[in-house]
């Protein structure tokens, strides 16, 4: 620690890190509990301060990023926030027009739908460049957060980008995308996983290996550039049955949808790696006694240690924020209690 309260790489020193110590699997007096998409729809102040913009205009804006990501660390005492973007940026960056539409969500124009189409892209070296609005975003937030809670990165897998990009949207079979990989396996060389649309031998040969570089490779820049590591989380939604293999491909943290029981989760990944999730999202529309029982349950399920609780997806736009809140509450409640007997 610096004397000025600024950490080694002059960002504001870390008040509260139990997400990160249950990630690396230590102990800590609570469960730590965040929501993915906890900045959205559900809170009035999103809506207002989104209401005059496009989507991608606000994800290209440092300073629009970093009020949504503040935004439910002021109403909730979540563990952890995690910065406003999209996975979409990364093939606006390669070149891909990307609109969001009302009602449909994304949707690309034109999609890759050949091998020459792929000649369209940009050199991934431009890419990063393209991008410096998503590292300004991360480091103005980082000091505004004056080190309340750590702020999570996130990425979309290369399978999951890969269907967006050749589907062209959102698609109930990803038979396009499918068709790549069984016809043109040597145009995949990182390509991973949207997870539930792969069956075990798609999933080990086009996803698992890419989702063990991606950590592989972020680890190794991380020493290279003499910075202390970063806990890592793999989210496979749907990825159910791969979760042994997940838990050996380098995260430390292995994230599960609500379709998947805590306890077989447990047996099937071992005690080496922090499990996150998995309340169903839905199940906050339930009354807030009845959100308290079953957040009860899922603790008592998933044990106090290497555990991190979150929903098994994100939050839906109509939840009603108090709801939201007592997910919270009960989460730190009912977990410092499990600690005391």
């Amino acid at each position: 620690m610096e004397a000025n309260g600024l950490g080694p790489q002059g960002f504001p020193e870390l008040k509260n890190d139990t997400f990160l110590r249950a990630a690396w699997g230590e102990e800590t007096d609570y469960t730590p509990v965040w929501c993915m998409r906890q900045a959205g729809r559900y809170l009035p102040e999103f809506r207002e301060t989104r209401a005059a913009q496009d989507f991608f205009s606000t994800c290209r804006s440092p300073e629009a990023c970093c009020e949504l990501t503040l935004q439910p660390l002021r109403r909730f005492p979540l563990d952890a926030a995690i910065i406003f973007s999209d996975i979409l940026v990364v093939p606006q960056a390669l070149g891909m027009e990307v609109t969001m539409v009302p009602g449909k969500g994304p949707s690309f124009p034109e999609p890759l739908r050949e091998e020459q189409d792929l000649e369209r892209l940009r050199d991934p070296e431009v890419v990063a460049s393209e991008l410096g609005y998503v590292f300004q975003a991360i480091t103005l937030t980082r000091q505004r957060l004056a080190g309340r809670v750590p702020l999570i990165g996130f990425a979309g897998a290369p399978w999951t980008l890969m269907t967006y990009m050749v589907e062209g949207g959102g698609s109930s079979t990803m038979a396009q995308a499918k068709r790549w990989l069984y016809q043109r396996p040597q145009a995949l060389q990182l390509f991973e996983s949207h997870a539930g649309h792969l069956g075990p031998q798609l999933f080990n040969k086009f996803a698992l290996p890419y989702i063990r570089d991606v950590a592989k490779q972020v680890k190794a820049r991380l020493r290279e550039a003499g910075l202390a590591p970063v806990p890592m989380i793999i989210f496979a939604k749907d990825g159910h049955f791969a979760l042994e293999e997940l838990a050996q491909a380098g995260y430390e943290v292995v994230g599960l949808d609500w379709t998947v029981a805590p306890k077989k989760a447990r047996e099937c990944v071992g005690k080496t790696v922090t499990l996150q999730g998995n309340l169903d999202p839905c199940a906050l529309y339930a009354s807030e006694e009845e959100i308290g029982q079953l957040v009860k349950q899922m603790l008592d399920d998933f044990g106090p240690h290497r555990y991190i609780a979150n929903l098994g997806h994100g939050l839906y736009p109509d939840m009603d924020p108090e709801h939201v809140g007592a997910f919270v509450d009960a989460v730190h409640k009912h977990s410092r209690l499990l600690r005391q007997n």
